[in-house]
């Protein structure tokens, strides 16, 4: 059921969103040099790798690591990097991973390949067999601004609540949460 509802969403989020989508990927390429799109490799369910895409907010020569990582993140921010964080719109191409079935609309946020700590935490406690979400109860919850092990801890919280009413709450309080831009620290 949650499957066929990442399905229907994707493909009307693609139809609704088809503008603005298009809009960035220009600014994108407006703005700064390189590619609109950044791959980057994640850790799906089962702690499978798989590419994710994201609209390019930070310059080409940014290293491969978590953003809380970096020692001055703005630094390797593009001329709309800031506006497309704090808008989320930097999200939209996963839209095509909710397609592929390696995310889902609400699930834990895909571990970037290398965050051995946050990987190993999840996989102690089972959250690793989740398919991973464009939006989840960590989330909403403080997002950027939280310690990995509260991240799990919320995680973990998910995996046993897990329902489609809960899924549906979760949506709403991200749409909030984007409107207001609240937990986004870059």
């Amino acid at each position: 059921m949650k499957r066929l509802m990442d399905l229907i969403l994707a493909i009307a989020a693609g139809i609704i969103l088809i503008v603005p989508i298009l809009l960035v990927t220009l600014l994108v390429r407006l703005t700064s040099s390189g590619p609109a799109l950044y791959w980057s490799d994640r850790i799906g369910k089962g702690n499978k790798i798989f590419r994710m895409p994201k609209f390019r907010s930070m310059r080409t020569d940014t290293p491969a690591v978590a953003t809380h990582l970096l020692a001055d993140p703005k630094s390797f921010l593009t001329p709309i990097g800031s506006f497309l964080r704090k808008s989320s719109l930097d999200e939209l191409p996963q839209l095509w991973s909710i397609l592929k079935g390696d995310m889902s609309f609400v699930g834990p946020r895909p571990a970037l390949f290398n965050q051995d700590d946050l990987i190993e935490l999840r996989t102690q406690q089972g959250v690793h067999e989740l398919v991973p979400g464009l939006t989840g109860w960590a989330q909403i919850n403080g997002r950027d601004e939280l310690p990995i092990p509260d991240k799990v801890k919320l995680d973990v919280e998910y995996l046993r609540r897990k329902s489609i009413a809960l899924d549906i709450q979760i949506l709403w309080l991200t749409f909030i949460k984007v409107i207001r831009r609240d937990g986004v620290s870059h």
